[in-house]
């Protein structure tokens, strides 16, 4: 997909200088449209561009189970329901969620993360080479445990949840062999995503060690940070959830105006670059510059069953759409129309391009405010 040579050296630079000049719940009221248009064919064609697109994840790898079953009554133990078991799956999350939303989408993607010597990280192995892809950029740690979440679903509703995981940051040794995968993978990269899941991967050094190495190869970076953004100033584009603002700015939002205040503390503890905060049924805000309004992208309203791995697939279409050449504007209603069909789907779920152009006249309509 990706020749080498001249062609290859002015297409990556061509596609940066497009994300460059791009560069992302309740507050409503008072939130400027977006004046820009765009139109279906355009968006359409944007994620038909998809194809082109090669992506680099780090963050915290996820092996997601789960236990379907039907509850017809109630144990004679104990007051809680009895699962009588019918199926079992594994899924990727985490981080690989955003790797195997990518591949959904219709791009390349390669992924670099630390992964217990284990059933479950084996598993993930599988999992990726099942989707094409290239599992080299993974590191086994014999001492550490794969992230495992288990579920317990029964008539389309979750009952309880198993974690096996550990928050410690990787060893050095293991620390330098991660980075020294990353700085293989990055020459062939369009674009970054960093997952930060706060399972210990993304160690505080390491975050800094790797967004190092990001600006060294002028290879822009879109975060979907957790509890710290310290390490990650330069990125090009932030993607926190509602809450996840709240927490990083320290703040409460309440109203467009603690929105806007959020916003900036933000985006100057990363040092500026696009802030694109999504807040659920509500939409996306999107901040670009410093002084300007926010943009507000409403979503169009879809039936919710599950939001698990909804901020994977909006981070993942909203990073193809900009390594496209779409604007911040345009990325947010792609990765809106993405975003509403995983939460309409039950479990750990992936969007892919063809239903992701089926929901765009809907996600545009919300977005331009037709009635």
């Amino acid at each position: 997909m990706f020749g080498s040579g001249r062609w290859t050296t002015f297409r990556v630079r061509a596609i940066r200088a497009v994300w460059d000049h791009a560069t992302d719940s309740r507050p409503d009221e008072g939130v400027p449209k977006q004046k820009n248009r765009t139109d279906r064919k355009r968006l359409e064609r944007l994620i038909d561009d998809f194809a082109s697109v090669r992506l680099l994840v780090l963050g915290d790898m996820v092996l997601d189970e789960y236990i379907w079953g039907d509850v017809d009554r109630i144990s004679p133990e104990a007051p809680v329901p009895v699962v009588h078991v019918r199926d079992e799956t594994t899924m990727l999350g985490g981080a690989a969620n955003a790797a195997r939303n990518v591949v959904a989408l219709g791009g390349a993607v390669d992924c670099c993360s630390v992964i217990g010597d284990d059933g479950a990280g084996r598993r993930v192995v599988e999992l990726l080479k099942d989707l094409g892809i290239d599992p080299t950029g993974l590191v086994h740690d014999p001492h550490r445990p794969t992230t495992r979440k288990s579920r317990v679903i029964a008539q389309n509703q979750q009952i309880v949840r198993f974690d096996r995981e550990t928050a410690e940051p990787p060893p050095p040794p293991i620390a330098r062999e991660l980075l020294a995968r990353l700085e293989r993978l990055i020459p062939r990269s369009d674009g970054a995503i960093i997952e930060d899941y706060g399972k210990g991967v993304l160690s505080r050094r390491l975050a800094v060690a790797a967004m190092k190495r990001f600006a060294a190869a002028d290879l822009p970076v879109a975060v979907d940070p957790k509890t710290d953004l310290a390490p990650f100033r330069g990125a090009s584009v932030v993607k926190p959830n509602f809450k996840e603002a709240e927490l990083l700015s320290g703040m409460e939002i309440r109203d467009t105006e603690s929105l806007e205040r959020a916003a900036a503390k933000i985006r100057k503890r990363v040092g500026g670059g696009s802030l694109v905060i999504t807040r659920g049924p509500d939409g996306m805000s999107l901040f670009e510059e410093d002084g300007a309004p926010s943009v507000h992208v409403a979503t169009a309203s879809r039936a919710v069953f599950d939001v698990q791995g909804a901020g994977d697939t909006a981070i993942a279409a909203l990073v193809l759409a900009l390594r496209a050449g779409g604007s911040l504007y345009e990325a947010a209603i792609v990765a809106n129309a993405a975003s509403g069909i995983v939460v309409n789907k039950v479990g750990t779920a992936t969007a892919s391009a063809d239903e992701v152009k089926a929901a765009l006249p809907a996600a545009l309509e919300a977005a331009q405010g037709a009635s």
